[in-house]
């Protein structure tokens, strides 16, 4: 059993679909009994945390905090993943420039977020195309399109 929270600060109302999103990735990753944390936020919050954590002086539209970067972390048999901050005004604002739903930004913005908890990154240009080829496939299993 999987435990998401979702964290709502930004009040943001059309994102009842995000944990089936994530529950679909667990599956697909094998992922069982973890526990992690969505959270909404704003503008200036996310641009605080890129600041304070990355050190990049600007808003993004999703920074996770994997908790098991050094080994995982397991407490009574449930692994803790960590946590994922979305910038809701970034999400809107790219959903309508790339031209697709906020439903599919907010999704692949989610499940971008929690590869990232199960060790994925995009640093390499291999590395990037196995990451954004699983959110594809996740997505579209999901019938979450472009």
């Amino acid at each position: 059993m999987n435990k998401i929270t979702i964290d709502n600060e930004y009040g943001y109302k059309n994102y009842s679909y995000v944990k089936k999103v994530l529950n679909a990735t667990l599956k697909h990753e094998k992922v069982n009994n973890a526990i992690f944390s969505v959270i909404f936020v704003d503008r200036d919050t996310i641009h605080e945390i890129n600041k304070e954590y990355r050190g990049i002086d600007r808003e993004t539209d999703v920074i996770s905090f994997a908790f098991e970067d050094s080994g995982k972390l397991v407490y009574n048999n449930v692994r803790l993943l960590g946590e994922i901050y979305i910038c809701i005004p970034k999400m809107i604002d790219q959903a309508k420039e790339y031209g697709h739903s906020e439903k599919r930004e907010l999704s692949f913005l989610c499940v971008h977020g929690l590869l990232h908890l199960l060790g994925y990154d995009h640093m390499k240009k291999e590395d990037e195309e196995i990451m954004f080829g699983l959110q594809e496939l996740i997505l579209n299993e999901q019938n979450i399109k472009r």
